[in-house]
């Protein structure tokens, strides 16, 4: 067989043993045609010589415009035979049939792990590299992927493309919404393998899951403490810089979590919405309710492990340890007593300010501890009782009269 010129044959060459002669000079890709080097080497470059002639975009190679026109078009030659999904690259479909057969051929270099496309993997790549290419020209944060600085931007900007039906709330990505929607649905799809326990998104599902394993993969790297999420690292952190970004739009207060705001609110609004099921009893807080919970269960889960004695909730368990430290931290700025409690302190540096906050709702007085108020509201409960006592004795004396005046009538009857 004769070739018209040696370039043929390189490529027919190339066909039948995958010889690969074109190396890029920037990199260390190599590719089977010339054509091909050509295109690449615009990605180094950033050369974009096709144009589209309905939009503002431009592209390296032809394919690469041809496919974008299907955009403009609505055309998707490309048909799955599995399903009956279409696509206007069929790059894009050969990327799909691969969800049918879950086929993975790029292998990372790394790890055991594999991916059905090359970006996956060169995403996947950057977990090992740390390589963040993607920079926000707002506030300088890098991003391993392009779509996440484009999700990103969006806190810059305030763009919420995603609005709930149901509600006025709306999101900035599309994920977001659909975890809002089962507020709403109230579904839960992600069941605990462990307990009963049931989610409404797969995150809060594993984090619950680090309960029952006890990793902490979250590490502060100002102090030794280690968490099992990082929203709740990037809380915690807000105590080593003391910023509190979450502000009361009713009092001057300021909190580090959004969540610690929530609960605040409801002290203005006097709203409890965590109902007790076994009482009357009703909490603004959730934990407050499952700590109330434990007074009806009976249920102590926090161990000493200094003597046998267990408790319903973890500050129990704490103030109890004292007892066996001896630990006194907290100190009266006024005088030289020393408390186990902040709450002790507080209540004793009222006799120092003379300050009465716990009214008597029966009398006028006002004590400086709610201990004090309970030992005098027994004075009230005791006259209620005196004052009974007595009705019932002079109910008894006239029942006693009545009964001697009707025995002397039937006496003179007879």
């Amino acid at each position: 067989m004769a070739f018209s010129d040696n370039s043929d044959h390189l490529i027919r060459m190339s066909k039948h043993t995958m010889w690969k002669p074109y190396q890029c000079s920037q990199c260390d890709k190599v590719f089977s045609k010339k054509c091909n080097l050509k295109s690449h080497m615009r990605t180094h470059t950033g050369e974009k010589p096709y144009q589209c002639s309905q939009c503002d975009k431009a592209f390296s190679d032809n394919s690469g415009l041809k496919n974008h026109m299907w955009n403009h078009t609505g055309e998707k030659p490309y048909q799955c035979s599995k399903c009956d999904k279409a696509f206007a690259a069929y790059s894009a479909l050969i990327k799909h049939q691969r969800t049918h057969t879950g086929e993975k051929p790029y292998q990372c270099s790394q790890c055991d792990k594999a991916f059905s496309t090359t970006s996956g993997m060169n995403i996947h790549t950057r977990t090992h590299t740390g390589e963040k290419p993607y920079k926000c020209i707002q506030c300088g944060k890098a991003f391993s992927q392009n779509g996440i600085l484009y999700r990103h931007m969006r806190t810059h900007t305030g763009y919420k493309p995603y609005q709930c039906s149901q509600c006025e709330k709306a999101f900035s990505e599309k994920c977001f919404l659909k975890n809002h929607l089962r507020t709403h649905s109230e579904e839960k799809p992600y069941k605990c393998s462990l307990c009963d326990k049931v989610f409404s998104v797969v995150s809060n599902l594993q984090c619950h899951m680090r309960i029952h394993t006890g990793e902490k993969p979250y590490q502060c790297s100002q102090c030794d403490k280690a968490f099992s999420s990082y929203s709740i690292l990037k809380n915690h952190r807000r105590t080593h810089t003391g910023e509190k970004p979450f502000q009361c739009s009713q009092c001057d207060k300021a909190f580090s979590s959004c969540s610690v705001l929530i609960n605040h609110r409801r002290t203005h609004t006097g709203e409890k919405p965590y109902q007790c099921s076994q009482c009357v009893k009703a909490f603004s807080q959730n934990g407050s309710l499952r700590l109330h919970m434990r007074t009806h269960t009976g249920e102590k889960p926090y161990q000493c492990s200094q003597c046998d004695k267990t408790f319903s909730d973890n500050s129990g368990l704490r103030y109890h340890m004292k007892t066996h430290t001896g630990e006194k931290p907290y100190q009266c700025t006024e005088c030289v007593k020393v408390f186990t409690m902040k709450s002790n302190l507080t209540a004793h540096l009222r006799i120092h300010t003379r300050e009465k906050k716990y009214l008597c709702i029966q009398c006028d007085k006002t004590f400086s501890n709610k201990s004090n108020l309970m030992d005098h509201s027994k004075i009230h409960t005791i006259e209620e009782v005196e004052i009974k006592e007595e009705q019932v004795d002079n109910e008894n004396s006239d029942t006693d009269h009545l009964f001697e005046l009707k025995y002397d009538e039937k006496e003179e009857q007879i």
